[in-house]
């Protein structure tokens, strides 16, 4: 059982005719032009959410010369990564002197080939345990590193969102820390192994890790800037029915009747209606 929308009269299973017979409405199309209208701005509602968002992206990357710099030097990390981060030089019996530069794509392709029974079983000896939990450390922190880095990259899209500023600032600070524990954690490994193999082995840092970390002070020293300076957001002005978004929100949430919103959209469309006549007539 159902009511008429307009004159409230129950309605029968007889009742299966399109119009109401108490009052005749057509029942299917009776208020469809009303919640056309809703529909129309709820999407339009939407819209605004939506370009606010565009406008906050826009902002993150050209707002200003200083968003522009971010970018760049959120790159420069990255480049400094495929600079030689250490070097290990090993010789033995039968086996010539080599040294070997060890940058990103090195440890990329050792800890894809690594065979992780071996690196367990070194784990466990007596005599390079230590040494290998560092050097193990050491790759694990300063894959980590690279994979904040790559995260702070792609959080500049909400750069300019309510928690940008401190999720940037969170991201480079780990960034920093896991990457001066890798110098740290290396240096534990190559003194544990040069202690037991003095003749055949030994270690040093490379300028890569310093240029990775001087990278990572200039990007953390331009977000600290642009959290104390601010970034300005250009927003376009959006409408909701001919009424300026922030306005429709305001009334929404105070609970203004629907037939009151209604009637200030119409004055607001009329009114855009008319100056888009005068600037017509004036041309």
């Amino acid at each position: 059982m159902a009511n008429c929308p307009k004159c409230g009269r129950k309605l029968g299973l007889k009742d299966w005719k399109p119009n109401c017979p108490g009052c005749g409405v057509n029942l299917v199309y009776y208020g469809m032009e009303e919640r056309l209208l809703d529909e129309a701005d709820i999407a339009e509602a939407e819209s605004a959410k939506l370009q606010k968002r565009i406008d906050r992206l826009k902002a993150s990357f050209i707002g200003s010369p200083f968003t522009i710099a971010r970018i760049v030097l959120s790159l420069l990390p990255i480049a400094a990564l495929m600079i030689p981060l250490c070097s290990v030089t090993y010789s033995g019996p039968f086996i010539e002197q080599t040294t070997s530069n060890i940058n990103a794509i090195e440890i990329y392709n050792f800890v894809s080939s690594l065979n992780f029974d071996s690196l367990l079983t070194m784990l466990g000896s007596n005599l390079l345990g230590n040494a290998f939990i560092g050097l193990a450390g050491s790759l694990v922190a300063i894959l980590l590193s690279a994979v904040f880095v790559l995260v702070s990259l792609f959080a500049l899209m909400a750069a300019c969102g309510p928690k940008g500023n401190s999720r940037n600032l969170t991201l480079n600070s780990i960034s920093i820390v896991l990457a001066v524990a890798s110098i740290f954690l290396f240096n534990m490994f190559s003194n544990g192994v040069a202690a037991v193999f003095p003749d055949f082995f030994s270690g040093k840092i490379g300028a890569g890790i310093f240029v990775y970390l001087a990278a990572l002070a200039l990007l953390l020293g331009i977000n600290i800037f642009l959290t104390i300076k601010g970034t300005e957001v250009k927003y376009k002005q959006c409408y909701v029915g001919g009424i300026p978004y922030e306005e429709y929100v305001e009334l929404v949430n105070k609970g203004t009747p629907k037939e009151e919103i209604r009637a200030m959209m119409t004055v607001a469309l009329e009114k855009k209606e008319a100056e888009k006549t005068e600037k017509a007539e004036a041309k």
